[in-house]
């Protein structure tokens, strides 16, 4: 029993036979890579604007650069607290010629008619059709100029109200 287990050169045959195969083979090891010195850079944010300021976050209110302009001074009305994907017209009256458009929000009606201000981008009524409100909004781009923006809200059907 222990002759079985001894190294008695019973497997000297497959020993030869891995000598010789480990003979040609050799491992590769590729070279490390050329390491660059480390050069530091200046950080100079001296004359950069702060990301974080108040006036980068908010809309600027510029005076100058001609155009539209909102008047900030004016009273606001009702339904500019609302964005304009929240208002949805639901019918049209004409009384005397001019047509008024209701409107449902946060479950009330409103009557607004041509002039009125909806949402919260200036907007403010040009047309009233049986099909839409028309309206013109007054948007800041990316300069912080202000342009002219045409929305609408087109009528909804008697599903969409309770």
């Amino acid at each position: 029993m222990l002759a079985s287990c001894s190294d008695g050169g019973d497997h000297e045959d497959l020993r030869l036979w891995m000598n010789e195969a480990a003979k040609d083979v050799k491992g590769k090891i590729p070279p490390l890579p050329q390491v660059k010195p480390y050069e530091p850079v200046a950080y100079d944010a001296g004359n950069l604007i702060d990301p974080f300021k108040p006036a980068k976050i908010a809309p600027e209110k510029k005076n100058s650069g001609g155009g539209a302009q909102p008047d900030f001074d004016r009273p606001r009305e009702p339904l500019e607290a609302y964005p304009l994907e929240s208002l949805k017209y639901v019918g049209v009256m004409t009384r005397k010629g001019a047509s008024y458009a209701i409107v449902h929000v946060d479950g009330s009606l409103y009557q607004v008619r041509a002039g009125n201000y909806l949402g919260q981008n200036f907007g403010v009524i040009t047309k009233i059709t049986e099909s839409e409100v028309v309206l013109k909004e007054l948007v800041q781009d990316a300069a912080g100029d202000w342009i002219e923006r045409v929305s609408s809200l087109i009528l909804q059907g008697q599903e969409g109200t309770k």
